[in-house]
């Protein structure tokens, strides 16, 4: 994005991140690499020059540098991190439900806006396109009046990525007007989108800056190279955006509580705010409201670090070789949009999403104790997938829309806008 938007991928751990991993507690083996090597070089140039750097900078070097960033590399290495036998899943890894269901939440969509032409779908970390490939196949497939409007739109930095999503998609590309793809929402070439934007697991892979209390106050945590290896180091908050930020969330922590702040995030919602017409805006992620995300028990925050297939809390461990990830501020997100022109329609989780959409009858057609069966219910597991994963709705220009998606929210609304955790 002209904001320098993070990343455009969506993640899952192997056993639903965050939901049924659990940290190694052992001393990590000495033998554990400290990463890519040309990556290690680049960052500890970039701190030789300038002196520390903030932690969200260290993360977006991680993930995406250009040549030797986590989710930048060539798209057979793309291919093998992401999915059941990768780092991290993502919900469209485990089923096309998910993609079925968000294709009938557009027709009712498409009909509170009265059938605009083109519908235009911006879907924003496509990851492998998967969910955009179950979208296509089930508008195809079941409103064919929604499908010969539609028009889908991908937004992915990633080289490697596109080359994964081109392939999954492929049956539609010799569609006029059908794909189009742009590596950030300025180069959208798109104004006044009539419509739905989409994320699936997106949000939490934005760079975090990272923050402790010390006995100055609040500090932030940023990163400096010293004797051959990363390090922490406590600075003064980097800019005025995070300051603000922590003052919105005015709450009394204790000495030595460290979370994660996401400044990208509430500025990638201003410019989703702004490109949106008329329509919905559907994020789906794994994530809290702020007085649950940073109440004063959870005093180590949510960061964490996924590779092969395992769990630990060591960001400067596997530089560029292993995925990092923070849990989502839903408040801030529905609070930046309210600010932004936007008005929030509900707030629910993947489960009750779903149920609302009719995945009953979806769950019908299916095998009993089939794998596919299973690999369905996974997506609706009350300690897992369907309840961690929740669901911000969104909507401008039209009036009080009552979506399906959102029949059953088990939050109250009070609870997704309220400033702190005090």
């Amino acid at each position: 994005m002209a904001l320098s938007t993070p990343g455009m991928m969506g993640r899952s751990c192997p056993q639903s991140r965050g939901v049924a991993f659990s940290i190694d507690d052992g001393p990590l083996e000495l033998s554990v690499s400290i990463g890519h090597p040309e990556l290690i070089a680049a960052i500890a140039a970039e701190i030789a020059a300038s002196g520390p750097i903030s932690f969200a900078r260290f993360m977006e070097l991680a993930l995406y540098h250009p040549q030797f960033g986590y989710y930048m590399r060539a798209p057979e290495q793309m291919a093998e991190r992401i999915g059941w036998r990768g780092d991290f899943y993502t919900s469209s890894d485990v089923h096309p439900m998910l993609g079925q269901a968000l294709a009938k939440q557009a027709e009712q969509i498409d009909r509170l806006l009265g059938h605009p032409d083109p519908f235009i779908v911006v879907e924003m970390g496509p990851g492998k396109g998967l969910l955009a490939r179950h979208f296509l196949s089930a508008c195809q497939r079941h409103f064919g009046s929604l499908f010969e409007r539609l028009h889908y739109v991908l937004i992915e930095r990633s080289p490697a990525m596109q080359v994964l999503q081109r392939e999954n998609v492929a049956r539609w590309l010799d569609q006029p007007n059908r794909l189009t793809w742009a590596n950030d929402l300025a180069n959208m070439a798109l104004e006044g989108v009539n419509g739905l934007f989409l994320s699936n697991e997106l949000i939490d892979s934005f760079p975090v800056h990272r923050i402790q209390v010390t006995a100055n106050g609040i500090e932030e945590l940023c990163v400096d190279y010293q004797r051959g290896r990363f390090v922490d180091c406590l600075r003064p908050l980097s800019s005025e955006a995070l300051s603000d930020r922590v003052r919105q969330i005015n709450t009394a922590w204790p000495e030595g509580y460290r979370t994660e702040i996401n400044v990208h995030a509430v500025r990638w919602m201003r410019q989703v705010a702004q490109l949106i017409k008329r329509g919905v805006v559907l994020t789906i992620d794994y994530g809290h409201v702020a007085q649950d995300l940073y109440r004063p028990d959870r005093k180590g925050g949510t960061f964490l670090c996924y590779s092969r297939q395992s769990v630990n809390e060591e960001p400067f461990l596997r530089v560029g070789d292993q995925d990092m990830t923070a849990h989502v501020d839903f408040t801030s997100l529905a609070l930046t949009g309210e600010e932004s022109g936007l008005r929030t329609t509900g707030f629910t989780n993947q489960l009750s999403f779903l149920m609302g959409l009719g995945v009953e009858h979806m769950i019908e057609e299916l095998e009993p104790d089939s794998p596919t069966f299973n690999a369905a219910i996974h997506l609706l597991r009350p300690q897992g997938m369907g309840t961690t994963f929740k669901v911000l709705v969104q909507h401008k220009g039209i009036v009080s829309p009552e979506l399906d998606g959102l029949k059953y929210k088990p939050f109250f609304e009070s609870a997704l806008t309220a400033q702190s955790a005090a």
